[in-house]
């Protein structure tokens, strides 16, 4: 099986979060299914809840990126890779430092990320990503939602 193409792929997904935490969502939403089962988990409230479908999942890109001011990637820890002729995913930590709009430092942040990939007839694209900030252990009542 030749991988070089995912390979490719992969590079330009994670160049593709350099753009997104510098305010452009141009590059990440290219790499997006456009097929009506794409899905988009975002990890935090304001970006919302699940999308469904290219127009929803590029809205919620566009408004993540509407967050941040300016980042740079520190890196990605990968945990698993899985790649067949047809589909892929990657289970990562993404480590970045970002200015989020509202505050004037840079934060750190990372993120725990699954993310799917389908081969498609221009190219691999992203058929599902879920992204959460869980990366160490938490209690159990750390998932305990308060009304």
């Amino acid at each position: 099986m030749n991988t070089s193409d995912f390979s490719d792929f992969l590079e330009q997904y994670h160049l593709a979060l350099d753009e997104i935490i510098n305010g452009r969502p141009e590059l990440y939403q290219s790499l997006y299914s456009r097929r009506g089962d794409v899905t988009l988990a975002n990890p935090f409230a304001p970006f919302g809840p699940v999308s469904r479908g290219y127009a929803q999942v590029s809205e919620t890109i566009a408004r993540a990126a509407s967050h941040y001011v300016e980042g740079h990637v520190v890196g990605f820890e990968n945990f698993s890779t899985f790649l067949t002729t047809e589909l892929g995913y990657i289970v990562e930590v993404e480590r970045f430092e970002a200015t989020v709009k509202g505050r004037e430092e840079m934060s750190p942040l990372a993120l725990r990320v699954t993310t799917i990939m389908r081969r498609e007839d221009t190219g691999w694209k992203v058929v599902h990503r879920q992204a959460d900030p869980i990366t160490a252990p938490r209690p159990a009542t750390s998932i305990v939602v308060d009304h």
